[in-house]
C-alpha cells in the first residue's frame, strides 16, 4: 500500500451518483458523471501515487438522507477529501409541497459530526443549482430564489467549516446565457455530459488551487 495514497469521496444526490455501479467492477463504480470525469483526470496526472476516488452519492437523497447515513456512506471510509454536492431535492421537495425546510439545519449537523470524527478530512462543498428548463420553468422563480438561498448557506457553512467552497450556479449561467439551457441540464436539474464537464472544471479549478489539492 503506497503510504502517500489519498482517499477522495464524492457525497450527494443523483448529479452525483451518475448511475454508478453498486458492485465492484472499476469501469462502473464512480458513474458517468463529473466524479468520473474529476477521477480520471486526478487518477492519471497522480498516478504515481494512485489516489482512491470513491463515489457515494444516491440519486434521490436531500441533506437529511445523506446525514441518515454518513456513518456508513462517510465516517467509516476514513476519506482525506469529502466532497459534497446536494440541495436540489430539498428544494424540490419544498416546491412539491412534501417537507419542511430542514436543509442548514441537517447540513450543519453533518459538517459538525465529520469535523468531529474526521478532524483532519478535507471539505469541498458544492453549490447547488439549476437552469430554467423542464421541471423548474413553470415556478421558476421560486425555484431560483430558493436555490440561491442554499447557495448562500452553503458559502456560510464552508466559511464556518473551513471548508472549500465550489461555486457552480454562475458558471451554468454563463455557459447557458443566450443558448438553450437544456445543452447542459436538460431538465433543469439534471446536467447533460456537457454539464458534468463544466462541474468537474470548476471543482479542479477550485479544489486543485486550494490546501485541499490532490497530490
Amino acid at each position: 500500500m503506497n503510504p502517500t495514497r489519498q482517499t477522495i469521496l464524492f457525497q450527494g444526490d443523483s448529479i452525483t451518483d451518475g448511475n454508478r455501479d453498486r458492485k465492484e467492477d472499476p469501469n462502473h463504480i464512480l458513474g458517468h458523471g463529473y466524479a468520473f470525469i474529476i477521477a480520471s483526470k486526478l487518477g492519471f496526472e497522480m498516478a504515481r501515487n494512485q489516489p482512491h476516488f470513491i463515489n457515494r452519492g444516491i440519486s434521490g437523497n436531500r441533506v437529511s438522507d445523506l446525514y441518515a447515513r454518513w456513518d456508513d456512506d462517510a465516517i467509516s471510509l476514513k476519506p482525506d477529501l469529502i466532497s459534497i454536492l446536494i440541495g436540489v431535492n430539498d428544494v424540490w421537495r419544498i416546491m412539491a409541497g412534501c417537507s419542511g425546510d430542514r436543509f442548514e439545519r441537517a447540513y450543519r449537523h453533518l459538517l459538525a459530526e465529520t469535523k468531529e470524527m474526521l478532524p483532519s478530512a478535507g471539505l469541498a462543498l458544492c453549490e447547488p443549482f439549476i437552469l430554467k428548463v423542464g421541471v423548474t420553468e413553470e415556478k421558476w422563480d421560486e425555484w431560483r430564489k430558493r436555490i440561491d438561498d442554499y447557495g448562500r448557506i452553503v458559502r456560510r457553512l464552508a466559511e464556518e467549516y473551513t471548508a472549500v467552497f465550489v461555486p457552480l450556479q454562475e458558471a451554468f449561467d454563463k455557459a447557458s446565457s443566450g443558448k438553450d439551457a437544456a445543452y447542459w441540464i436538460w431538465d433543469g436539474v439534471h446536467p447533460t455530459a456537457v454539464g458534468h464537464e463544466l462541474i468537474a472544471r470548476e471543482w479542479l479549478s477550485i479544489v486543485q488551487n486550494s490546501p485541499l489539492a490532490i497530490r
